[in-house]
């Protein structure tokens, strides 16, 4: 490997099994020379297999609901303990529609459901970055990176009001990446993958046809949670430090295309 990131200090959110994009990271960082620490809420802990890769990765894990301050400030506040210093780079791979998993359509939600899906998906990067930010945690020229998705921009029916926590999430990033700019020299960006058969992503409806609906429009075919793993590093490294602010789109071109020859095929 490259050592990218030897003798950085990290946290990576939301690791719950190989297939997560998180999980993927982890790995990745540790080859290229990390320290961090793995987190996930109480209930994600006990469901996932996070233990496994604590070990793999010779990492530390700390339960803590990122919706709740006092979780957070704990979990920053250990984290500096274990790994002796600031923290380097966090990863923010966290998403959850109460409503897609109850079936609720999007003109007909449970507001309820609404806004708890908006808090764990969309907020709990607000609380993490003013968690981070008044600790003064983080390093200078550290890095801040979530996870999102161009439904976020365009209408993807089926995404639901996850489509929403996602543009809140990135205009979150924005905002508040100007003043950790501003203030601690550390960069915020929201990286928009490509459709990945996660845990979170193989739970929306029609995600099988969709994801190969993807990969005919991409004239480079859908990125992999690897590659997205890959492109995270970057952004963790030193190689990118004048990168902020922006929502940086990894999804083999996808995002740029109007239509492509192969998906016309299918109607002449």
């Amino acid at each position: 490997m490259y050592n990218l990131l030897k003798g950085k200090r990290g946290i990576i959110f939301g690791a719950l099994n190989s297939q997560s994009i998180a999980w993927k990271v982890a790995e990745r960082a540790h080859e290229e020379g990390a320290e961090f620490v793995l987190t996930n809420a109480p209930i994600a802990l006990r469901m996932g297999e996070l233990n496994e890769l604590a070990q793999k990765t010779g990492s530390q894990v700390i339960a803590a609901d990122a919706t709740s301050i006092q979780d957070l400030e704990n979990l920053v506040e250990k984290s500096m303990e274990i790994l002796g210093g600031k923290i380097d780079f966090v990863l923010h791979s966290i998403g959850m529609s109460v409503n897609v998993r109850k079936g609720k359509h999007y003109t007909d939600p449970n507001y309820d459901f609404t806004t708890k899906g908006w808090d764990i998906s969309a907020v709990s990067f607000h609380k993490t970055m003013n968690v981070l930010y008044n600790k003064e945690a983080m390093s200078e020229w550290g890095s801040i990176v979530a996870l999102t998705y161009m439904a976020a921009q365009r209408v993807f029916p089926d995404y639901n009001d996850m489509a929403d926590n996602k543009a809140y999430l990135e205009s979150i990033a924005r905002s508040f990446g100007y003043f950790f700019g501003r203030d601690y020299k550390v960069r915020v960006n929201t990286i928009s993958q490509s459709p990945t058969p996660t845990t979170a992503g193989s739970g929306v409806k029609g995600f099988d046809g969709f994801i190969e609906y993807a990969e005919k429009m991409s004239p480079l075919g859908n990125a992999t949670a690897l590659e997205c793993a890959d492109y995270t590093i970057t952004m963790f490294s030193d190689l990118t430090k004048k990168v902020t602010l922006q929502n940086l789109f990894h999804d083999g071109g996808f995002s740029n295309m109007g239509v492509s020859d192969p998906v016309m095929d299918k109607f002449e």
